[in-house]
């Protein structure tokens, strides 16, 4: 089961679309869902859960806590909608295509895929590039 929860002022429309196609791309990788939770947030707020739980004191766009089980895909996915907007506008993207490209990024490394050296950072993108084109076929 995917869940969506709001810790700001902020309401992902259409959550139905988003979770269909949030199982298909754990579907596509031979997973299942399992309880897979988005929180979305602010700054402050994900700063004091990666101060908290990961010692950082530093922004991020997102912070993925991984309770997967065998092939059963679940996690709580944390995501700064304050850094969601700074990175669209940064990379020059729309907010949505942002947000769900760091949706997927925190589905991806649950299911196993890391981005620490240049070579896991380029399957990882060719994953994110995989699933938006998934993203955008008609349901």
């Amino acid at each position: 089961m995917i869940d969506f929860h709001y810790e700001l002022d902020f309401v992902l429309n259409n959550e139905i679309k988003y979770s269909d196609w949030i199982t298909r791309v754990i579907n596509e990788e031979d997973a299942s869902v399992g309880q897979l939770n988005y929180v979305f947030c602010d700054d402050s707020y994900l700063l004091s859960i990666n101060q908290q739980y990961l010692c950082h004191d530093t922004f991020t766009d997102i912070i993925t806590f991984d309770y997967t089980v065998g092939i059963k895909i679940s996690g709580d996915i944390f995501i700064s909608i304050d850094r969601v907007q700074e990175n669209a506008s940064e990379y020059e993207v729309l907010f949505l295509e942002e947000l769900a490209r760091v949706m997927v990024h925190g589905v991806l490394h649950l299911l196993g895929y890391e981005d620490k050296s240049a070579a896991d950072r380029n399957v990882m993108r060719q994953k994110e590039n995989d699933a938006m084109e998934l993203f955008h076929v008609e349901q």
